[in-house]
């Protein structure tokens, strides 16, 4: 199932969207009877299912209006804030894009067999690299600051102009004139941000995930985004668009509204809109609005939306509409470093290099409904950390580690024989390497290994190579 709620703390914010009975904006859909929560596939499979997931570092850029002056570079000491070490691509896990999360091949034209270890792709350096819980694709941005796509593409979500499924890293033309810092993925959309300060978003809009003022069903060029007014740079405020509908955009609405008796809809946030109010509630259950300002000097950690199995964090399963704080995080000591949003789970890294866990990695089990410490993972210096829809990979210590319960496609890199587990594992091979990016896609894994380092060099090229016949 594709990520429904949030987390925001100083360092990152987390923002997705999952649709189970949404409308098209004009309400149009009839009311559909919710699905379950172990519906994996069926939810990521199904073209009616909508779901945005987006990230963004701490800091926050809103877009120019057209007519006015273009936008001047942002400085250079914040560009080097959003910047990480860059490294050669690695690739794991399911590779037949088009069969991510389908139980059937019907449309797969070539099914290519899944990468249960480690290979090279490509022999390219590439600065960052971003995919999502609940996405079948991957962006990359080279050492020219220039964005390339590739994977599933029903909605143009890799920004080529088509809807062709693309399996190499291909550069995205109408991009190439902007230097690209950064990127965010969801389902069937993603967000690119320039180093002026601008973002563009291509992919599917039926739910104004793409933030560009209408719900044009398909995007399949990066747009500019929809923001009237002067460009403004802030540290730690928050602004989300999309679809409401478990108060994921946290402004205190899920915005629904009744057509007729029969017909259900929802109000899309279209443009970026501010997330103004920052809760917090005590033992009787009363509600207190939190200093904005506070949350970045503190290191505190919100979550929003929806609820489901504890992913928020707050010790019990209810959708929340705005960003309520997470009180565990609120003591000295427990403050987080970095937070990541799986499909039903969430983790975060406190300021002591503790991980947590909250909500269920797996189909079947118990969930923690409140933040509880990886104990396998205690005394571990983490790097990065990918999820995908049950995975999760994490660089800690010149190393990988992972674990997801069946049924798993190779992102976990453990080999053939052991293509699971419900435990953190080390990943054979990869040791002693400097690994200072991770992300996952639903079914895929790609790491960036820094081949500066002479040991990490040795084991890239020594590694099998992922090629694709033309």
């Amino acid at each position: 199932m594709p990520s429904a709620h949030e987390l925001h703390e100083l360092h990152m914010h987390k923002m997705s969207a999952k649709r189970k009975a949404g409308g098209n904006g004009n309400g149009s859909n009839k009311r559909r009877p919710k699905k379950k929560e172990s519906d994996y596939e069926d939810e990521v499979s199904e073209e009616s299912e909508e779901e945005a997931q987006t990230s963004s570092s701490q800091v926050e850029v809103l877009i120019p209006h057209d007519n006015m002056d273009p936008p001047s570079k942002l400085p250079d000491d914040l560009l080097a804030t959003m910047d990480k070490t860059p490294g050669h691509m690695l690739i794991s896990g399911m590779v037949t894009w088009d069969l991510t999360g389908k139980r059937d091949r019907k449309n797969v034209v070539k099914v290519r067999p899944n990468l249960y270890s480690f290979h090279r792709f490509t022999d390219e350096k590439y600065r960052f690299a971003a995919s999502g819980c609940a996405a079948a694709h991957t962006i990359l941005i080279n050492m020219d600051r220039k964005a390339l796509a590739f994977g599933r593409n029903p909605s143009g979500q890799l920004g080529l102009s088509d809807t062709k499924l693309c399996e190499k890293p291909t550069i995205i033309p109408t991009l190439e004139k902007f230097n690209i810092v950064q990127a965010a993925v969801g389902r069937h959309h993603s967000l690119f941000l320039t180093d002026t300060g601008t973002v563009f978003a291509c992919g599917d809009n039926k739910s104004g995930q793409c933030g560009v003022g209408n719900t044009t069903p398909v995007i399949t060029v990066p747009t500019l985004i929809n923001y009237r007014g002067p460009p403004i740079v802030r540290i730690g405020n928050l602004h989300t668009f999309g679809l409401p509908e478990y108060g994921q955009l946290g402004h205190n609405t899920d915005a629904k509204y009744f057509v007729n008796a029969n017909k259900l809809s929802f109000h899309f946030e279209t443009s970026p809109k501010k997330v103004v109010l920052y809760i917090e509630k005590n033992k009787d259950g009363h509600v207190n609005p939190v200093d904005n300002v506070a949350i970045d000097s503190k290191k505190r950690v919100y979550s929003w939306g929806f609820g489901g199995f504890g992913r928020l964090g707050h010790a019990e399963p209810k959708d929340e509409m705005v960003p309520r704080l997470i009180k565990f995080f609120d003591v000295h000591g427990r403050g987080a470093r970095s937070v990541y949003c799986g499909a039903t789970f969430s983790l975060v890294v406190n300021e002591l290099g503790v991980l947590f866990l909250f909500g269920q990695n797996k189909k079947t089990g118990e969930a923690n409904m409140y933040p509880k410490p990886v104990q396998d993972l205690s005394g571990w210096n983490i790097t990065d950390i990918g999820c995908a829809n049950t995975s999760i990979v994490i660089s800690a210590d010149d190393t990988l580690i992972g674990w997801g319960a069946s049924p798993t496609y190779g992102e976990l890199g453990i080999g053939e024989f052991q293509k699971s587990s419900t435990v953190p594992k080390e990943v054979p091979k990869m040791d002693n390497m400097k690994i200072p990016q991770v992300t996952m896609g639903y079914s895929h894994t790609i790491i960036l290994v820094n081949t500066d380092h002479d040991g990490t060099k040795v084991k890239y090229e020594k590694m099998p190579q992922y090629a694709i016949d033309d």
